[in-house]
């Protein structure tokens, strides 16, 4: 959330700049109320494009500032077979998951399918590895899914033998 702030306020400094270098320039008075008319109108009009982008899945080739991720928890996935195939994923050390649509290939929504799969069946949770990875897509054809088993419940240890005082005992 705090990248649309960063992108609304560039915005805001770009609409700025232009409706300022409008209204000094030596135009006539008509043309100078139209460039400030522009400006006003164009602030709140980037405001509800880049609130509308948040609810759009971000094709997974756009990804530019997380592409170094190594691992990503699926959350969900869903298939519109034969256009595309939208997940929401986990980022590694991120709380809020995000959407994002690959092209469709059959084999990768079939795998992805079985993972996800696996996965309810097994209790565990389904992950991608490397998932902006240009090569796993384009060249490979394949997605780097698998399933990580659950954690194991801590062992309990051994009960001792509850110890009883005895009174009559010498070596006390």
């Amino acid at each position: 959330m705090n990248t649309v702030l960063y992108l609304f306020i560039v915005t805001i400094s770009l609409a700025a700049a232009l409706a300022t270098i409008a209204i000094w320039a030596p135009r006539a008075p008509k043309t100078r109320f139209v460039a400030l008319l522009a400006t006003t109108l164009f602030i709140p009009l980037g405001y509800l494009q880049i609130v509308e982008l948040l609810s759009k899945p971000k094709p997974m080739s756009f990804e530019l500032f997380k592409r170094d991720v190594q691992l990503a928890h699926i959350l969900g996935a869903s298939m519109d077979e034969g256009r595309a195939i939208y997940l929401w994923l986990r980022l590694e050390d991120e709380i809020e998951p995000r959407y994002y649509k690959l092209p469709w290939k059959r084999e990768v929504a079939e795998k992805l399918e079985d993972v996800i799969d696996n996965a309810i069946r097994k209790n565990a949770t389904a992950v991608l590895k490397n998932p902006f990875f240009r090569k796993s897509l384009e060249e490979l054809g394949d997605l780097n899914a698998y399933v990580i088993p659950p954690p194991l419940p801590p062992q309990k240890l051994p009960q001792l033998p509850p110890q009883i005082f005895n009174p009559r005992r010498q070596d006390i």
